[in-house]
């Protein structure tokens, strides 16, 4: 069985929206970056994640924005020819990007359970926000790499739903906190 495993940056208040700048939607957009002191240790999970990373997944919204410019991209070379796998109900197969690796369009939680179950190592997914709080209200998330940063917006989207479902417990893998007030946790899902 595959792990499915959500990595992102999240605020204090759990939101994930436009980490990277204004220009992903939302006006406080560039939270990661803006505030915050750069600190390459707080961001070494990322690097690390790359030994573990046989496959990528996306929403199509995170597909459409990172394919163009990760394709092309020296600090996401490693990405380039790994699988990756977009859940949509919406993308037509010809609106792939091209020079990017093998893409497979996913059309339902049930497909991403089928791929699970297959053979191959932890399958990656980044940004995608709606695709995440669907998959862990299905049951298929199985670990989140967190880094955690002292930030507060209020509203934005979301990491988790609000949906009323059965408690899901998690476990913490490991955590750091460093001197920029960032924290990585590592949690797997448990039950």
């Amino acid at each position: 069985m595959r792990e499915l495993v959500y990595t992102g940056f999240v605020t204090l208040d759990g939101v994930l929206d436009s980490p990277g700048g204004p220009a992903e939607g939302h006006r406080s957009g560039g939270w990661v970056v803006k505030d915050i002191e750069f600190l390459p240790e707080a961001f070494s999970l990322k690097g690390e994640e790359l030994a573990d990373t046989t496959a990528l997944m996306f929403g199509r919204r995170s597909y459409e924005a990172f394919a163009p410019v990760w394709r092309d991209s020296e600090d996401h070379a490693s990405y380039k020819d790994l699988p990756k796998y977009v859940v949509s109900t919406t993308l037509p197969d010809d609106a792939l990007t091209d020079g990017w690796g093998e893409t497979t369009i996913l059309r339902s939680a049930e497909d991403v359970a089928e791929l699970k179950k297959g053979e191959g190592g932890a399958i990656f997914i980044h940004g995608s926000a709606e695709l995440a709080r669907t998959l862990a209200d299905a049951g298929l998330i199985d670990r989140y790499n967190l880094l955690v940063f002292p930030v507060l917006l209020g509203a934005g989207k979301s990491l988790f739903s609000r949906t009323d479902k059965d408690k899901q417990t998690l476990r913490l893998r490991t955590s750091e906190a460093y001197p920029n007030g960032v924290v990585k946790m590592i949690y797997d899902v448990v039950g």
